[in-house]
């Protein structure tokens, strides 16, 4: 059973079907399952969503969901959407916090990554270590 699921979505994914790859995995991805290939499947659910630029259910989904949200976290980082990353952080989004700073940082705007910390939550420890630690350390 899980080869042929797992192959039909690979086969979807490499036509670039999202939709139905999507479609076969939610049938068998459960988040923080005890079953290892289900909670995997979660995993991977939540990366074909972000593939497939349905950032508003990866956003829904992360009302509730960690997965969902640090994906989409990761996305807006891997897509340099400061912006993005921003306004969640400013939500209470710690993930989006750390990605904003290491971003900023990333492309040598040490003054914004400190600056987002203090504006956003200057009291974040973790927040203010990586804005000011050595580039080579993020």
């Amino acid at each position: 059973m899980v080869e042929h699921w797992a192959a039909a979505v690979r086969a979807a994914e490499n036509r670039g079907d999202w939709d139905e790859a999507i479609s076969v995995i939610s049938s068998v991805a459960e988040c923080f399952s005890l079953d290892y290939v289900r909670h995997d499947a979660h995993l991977w659910h939540m990366d074909l969503l972000a593939e497939a630029g349905r950032l508003d259910e990866l956003a829904m989904r992360g009302e509730t969901d960690t997965h969902a949200r640090r994906r989409l976290d990761r996305l807006f980082y891997e897509e340099d959407r400061d912006d993005d990353l921003r306004r969640r952080a400013q939500h209470g989004d710690k993930t989006a916090l750390y990605l904003l700073v290491r971003l900023f940082r990333r492309r040598g705007e040490d003054t914004a990554a400190v600056q987002a910390v203090t504006a956003i939550d200057e009291t974040d420890a973790y927040a203010l270590k990586l804005a000011h630690e050595t580039l080579a350390d993020t």
